[in-house]
């Protein structure tokens, strides 16, 4: 760990893809920047996220253009290098359980009233679009989204940081619980938890599923909806899967090696809070979501865990992001979103923005913290 009291534009608290995507914008506009983590990069949510880019189904307008401008940066960087394994764009299918068709025809016809890419496709018309799918896993009708992608977030938080170390950023690693300093009503700095200082004019706070608690310290309320998920790795399977899917017991998408990566929520009642605060799954129940995934691939094929990790998913009361500078404290800007992986890098440009230019920008103006209220 450096020394401490470093003096600096802005220090960013938060590893993962929020907090490493504003560090790296806000280093290529010239700010010097501190970048401090409770533990390692991708450590939190940014290191379970199934990361489906994506603006499917139904949500608010100014949600979906926030998302659909995150994954236009995404495909800007995918067009730039597609061999990258860990960033894809090979479309999104999705199906309700069986006997409940309406439910994939009505999103269809809500995603086509406003232009998102939307196929309405029975089992039988699945194969020639996407490969790797089991047919007869889907009942009735599944929509296809030919323009979802997918990333691997650690993999791309290792991607921004070489950036960020050549353009002299300053990393901080298990740095335990920290705090967000203020004087005078004005954030100007963090605490970590060894005692060290890192002065600042302008701080982030972007620590998922624990935002809310960092400024609550200062009288600012956040409601905080996040439950309880888990991100499965399988070990390499034999499988042609490039489609993100999204059914009633499994989603699964592809992942760097050969693997699979797996969540959904059915399990979310039999994770485990543990007295220090972590959190563990039954092994039977890691089993049961890997041979769900296995049921809606070609071949069904054995799929077993490699690995699991399990935490809070962030997800705002209202399931919106909160993105901006309090009003409370000003000179503390947060970053807390469900989508994180979605808007990861557009969220990172725009929060920058408004850092250095003392402007606001106009695309996140829906989404500012003070919406919330305690009553």
């Amino acid at each position: 760990m450096t020394s401490p009291n470093i003096d600096t534009d802005v220090a960013v608290l938060g590893g993962g893809i929020l907090g490493v995507s504003t560090a790296v914008h806000l280093l290529r506009e010239g700010a010097s920047v501190v970048l401090i983590t409770e533990s390692t990069l991708a450590s939190g949510a940014t290191g379970r996220s199934l990361s489906w880019l994506n603006s499917a189904g139904k949500r608010s307008d100014a949600y979906h253009l926030l998302r659909t401008a995150g994954i236009d940066r995404y495909r800007t960087l995918y067009a730039a290098d597609p061999s990258r394994e860990w960033l894809q764009f090979d479309g999104g299918l999705y199906w309700a359980p069986a006997g409940e068709a309406s439910k994939a025809e009505a999103r269809h016809q809500y995603e086509r009233s406003h232009g998102y890419a939307s196929m309405l496709v029975k089992p039988e018309q699945i194969s020639p679009l996407t490969p790797g799918i089991d047919e007869t896993a889907v009942a009735d009708v599944a929509v296809f989204n030919p323009g979802e992608g997918w990333v691997s977030l650690p993999h791309l938080v290792e991607y921004l940081m070489e950036e960020f170390h050549a353009l002299g950023g300053t990393l901080i690693t298990d740095a335990g619980k920290s705090r967000v300093l203020a004087r005078d009503g004005k954030a100007w700095g963090v605490g970590i938890q060894d005692g060290s200082v890192y002065t600042a004019n302008n701080v982030v706070v972007a620590c998922g599923a624990a935002t809310p608690a960092v400024v609550e310290e200062h009288g600012v309320y956040i409601a905080n909806g996040s439950p309880v998920s888990a991100l499965i790795i399988t070990e390499p399977a034999n499988n042609k899967l490039k489609a993100v899917l999204n059914t009633p017991r499994a989603a699964a998408r592809p992942n760097p090696g050969g693997t699979l990566a797996l969540d959904h929520g059915w399990y979310e009642e039999q994770i485990v809070e543990e007295a220090d605060g972590s959190f563990s799954i039954p092994e039977d129940v890691v089993q049961e979501l890997a041979e769900e995934a296995s049921r809606l691939l070609e071949g069904n094929p054995q799929l077993t865990a490699a690995s699991w990790k399990v935490g809070r998913k962030p997800i705002p009361g209202d399931g919106e992001p909160v993105f901006g500078e309090l009003e409370k404290l000003p000179g503390c800007f947060v970053a807390f979103s469900h989508s994180g992986a979605t808007v990861g890098l557009i969220a990172g440009e725009f929060l920058s923005f408004e850092i250095l230019s003392g402007q606001k920008h106009p695309m996140l103006e829906p989404f500012r913290p003070e919406r919330f209220s305690r009553s």
